[in-house]
């Protein structure tokens, strides 16, 4: 084996290799997306033996791939970020009644903040909802294991298990053993075997397998709940079975020695220990020997951030001769099924609970409500009490500030809570450092990248339409920041393949007003199909235009059904997206390059002007897959400062500098084009009115002047 070095993403798909993954499917979305990438690298490379691996059309679709590969005994890994999992929850609900052979392991990226997302949903609350059980990691490391033991946990029990790494888990890195070859897992009990009364899922079946689900997640809670080692000096344990949710624990324990063994294992993933009192302090303190009556109950990368928290104050407190409060501390990784059992061993004893956790107060829920049926006499302190943050993402300086506070130690925090500028959101901390001393990072809006063909079609369809009112429908993908001025050519965008949906709508309601319908061409195939067919079927006056840039470009430009090139190597034909517009129903398909102004405000011109379903087809590669033009530069005897360039299609390689007084800008400024950002799309040339933009290396009009006068 090699020691490398991997991102959270490639040490979770290096895990489901060596676990003996054998079918992996998923669709691209960030911070998800390396995890297939790297499966299908292995593959390509000769190192993952026996593995199908595939971008499918959608989530929904590569679940139900897996969920057919399960059910005759193949281990499979899905893949997808928190909305994808929407797409996916008919399919999973139904997956979770009728049960798997194979381990079917879901890795679901949730993305606190957002980064790059249009929710912020927590998956926990989702597993809870299908009844199916998740694990929630702390660090790449712990992802890697859990991911191994996942497939484990899904065989054992026949259901589907969802591991939820985070946007800080997925992107970060850790050393890891790879080894030079894996081999998939041969298929469990030799294939397929036909029984109707158990993968048909009539409602008999279901009220059955309800039954049986809700048996299993008790065993399973058990299990996680399995060990939990408080260190020497913890009396927590102490008599532990006596408790209500021990008894429970007790009653639901299962013997075999597979269960005993994992659930002796999912002790690291819900480690608890103890520290503060002596340790902290250079003085002997008696106050320091007392029992802890503080704990910090936290899950996925929350509880790194809450451990690096702990760890800092204790230094601290070590320093400086003091006694920091003994406390108590529990990592939760098993998150759904809660692990009472353990969590109520924990809790005995203390007087206050902080719960930290990312992003929906689930672990707090979960421990009121143990509270209430264990009578605990503890305070719960977290989002709901106004804690911890209720949205986006936690921190170290964060977690450091709020520990200290539970524990009365503020004093050892440099600095103090900070207003916020949220009403109702929980105080941000200042760091230890002077933020006043250092400047504010300039504003760097997000914004299509120079060269981008999507600018165009966004300036060439308001052309067409002109003063005619219209209602502007986006999608999900790299377009969405079309609604940032100067282009601002987006009214909505709601969630994949809904602008063409939600442009039939506001078609009915405002027959006065044009319904465009903006959507790429990965997601085209993914979500958009259905709401052409139904376009065409209503008959709704709808334009749909089609922004072909011959990739996936938003997550990191993965292929799809419109490119023809698969995981496995194989080039397919590729789908004719002209042919699924008439297939599906479209009366009127105009084409253009969009880097073409002219051709391509005169295609969309006409697809407007089309009474009932129209598209435009858009089509000009992804600067990320295609190679630049030369680029531009300004000429200053030409340009008048008119703003035109900057104002009508807003790239990133042209500003403006208010010091250059031109012949003919008296005194406004000019333009100028930053060369190592121009793509040369030639875009800035076609809507300057004073053609002051000439290709970077040939002579103005005042340059040749000047020679001759020589």
């Amino acid at each position: 084996m090699a020691r490398q070095l991997l991102m959270g993403n490639e040490a979770m798909a290096l895990a489901a290799l060596e676990a003996g993954v054998r079918v992996a499917a998923g669709y691209p979305g960030t911070p998800s997306s390396e995890i297939i990438e790297t499966i299908a690298a292995r593959v390509q490379a000769g190192a993952a033996h026996g593995v199908h691996v595939e971008w499918s059309t959608n989530e929904k679709v590569a679940l139900e791939v897996l969920g057919g590969a399960a059910e005759a005994g193949a281990r499979c890994l899905f893949t997808c970020k928190q909305v994808g999992l929407n797409v996916a929850a008919d399919s999973l609900l139904s997956q979770n009644y009728v049960g798997v052979v194979g381990g079917l392991v879901l890795i679901v990226a949730d993305d606190p903040g957002p980064i790059s997302s249009q929710t912020e949903q927590d998956t926990r609350r989702f597993a809870a909802f299908a009844k199916v059980p998740v694990l929630d990691p702390a660090t790449p490391e712990q992802a890697y294991l859990m991911v191994k033991e996942a497939f484990a946990l899904s065989e054992r029990y026949g259901t589907p298990v969802i591991v939820r790494p985070t946007t800080r888990i997925d992107h970060a890195s850790a050393f890891f053993e790879v080894p030079a070859e894996t081999h998939a897992h041969p298929l469990i009990d030799g294939g397929f075997a036909r029984d109707p009364d158990r993968w048909v899922i009539f409602p008999r079946r279901s009220y059955q397998a309800h039954g049986q689900i809700n048996q299993r997640l008790a065993q399973m809670a058990c299990e996680f709940s399995g060990a939990c080692d408080h260190g020497a000096k913890s009396e927590a344990a102490e008599g532990s079975e006596g408790s209500a949710a021990g008894a429970a624990g007790a009653a639901l324990r299962v013997a075999d020695a597979p269960r005993q063994a994992a659930g002796a294992a999912y002790a690291t993933f819900n480690p608890c220990w103890e520290g503060g009192g002596r340790e902290s302090a250079a003085s002997a303190d008696r106050d320091c020997a007392r029992l802890p009556r503080v704990g910090v109950l936290a899950g996925g990368v929350s509880a790194a951030y809450a451990q690096d928290a702990l760890t800092m104050l204790q230094q601290r407190a070590r320093l400086k001769g003091v006694c920091l409060p003994h406390f108590r501390f529990m990592q939760v990784g098993t998150a759904y099924p809660f692990p009472a059992a353990v969590v109520e061993r924990f809790a005995r004893g203390l007087d206050t609970v902080l719960v930290y956790e990312e992003l929906d107060h689930v672990l707090e829920d979960e421990l009121l409500r143990l509270a209430g049926q264990t009578h605990g006499a503890f305070e719960v302190q977290g989002k709901l009490t106004g804690h911890t943050r209720d949205r986006g993402e936690n921190d170290v300086d964060d977690a450091v500030v709020r520990i200290a506070r539970l524990l009365k130690v503020e004093g050892l925090v440099a600095g103090s809570m900070a207003g916020s500028s949220d009403e109702g959101v929980a105080p941000a901390p200042t760091s230890p450092l002077d933020l006043d001393a250092i400047p504010d990072l300039p504003l760097r809006p997000p914004t299509l990248c120079p060269g981008c063909p999507h600018r165009g079609s966004f300036v060439a369809v308001k052309r067409a339409l002109g003063r005619r009112p219209a209602v502007l429908c986006g999608d999900i993908g790299c377009y969405t920041l079309g609604n940032a001025h100067p282009l601002d050519a987006l009214d909505t965008c709601l969630c994949m393949g809904a602008g063409i949906t939600m442009a039939q709508g506001f078609s009915v309601v405002h027959p006065d007003r044009k319904a465009i319908a903006y959507i790429g061409d990965s997601t085209f195939f993914a979500s958009g199909l259905p709401g052409l067919a139904n376009a065409a079927y209503n008959g709704h006056d709808v334009t749909v235009v089609v922004l072909d840039n011959a990739t996936t470009a938003m997550t990191g430009t993965q292929p799809h059904p419109g490119t023809g090139l698969t995981l496995m190597g194989a080039c397919r034909p590729p789908l004719s997206i002209e042919a699924e517009l008439r297939a599906n129903g479209i009366e009127l398909i105009a084409h253009a390059d969009p880097l073409d102004l002219e051709k391509a405000t005169e295609a969309a011109r006409r697809a407007i002007e089309h009474p009932g379903p129209s598209a435009v087809l858009f089509v000009s590669p992804c600067v990320q897959v295609a190679h630049p033009q030369p680029s531009v530069r300004v000429d200053q005897g030409a340009c008048t400062g008119c703003r035109t360039c900057i104002a009508s299609i807003g790239c990133p390689a042209i500003g403006f500098d208010a010091g250059i007084d031109g012949p003919r800008s008296k005194g406004r400024g000019q333009a100028y084009v930053d060369q190592t950002l121009c793509f040369g799309c030639d875009l800035c040339a076609q809507v300057c009115p004073f053609d002051a933009f000439v290709p970077a290396g040939s002579r103005t009009a005042d340059q040749d002047k000047g020679a001759s006068h020589a």
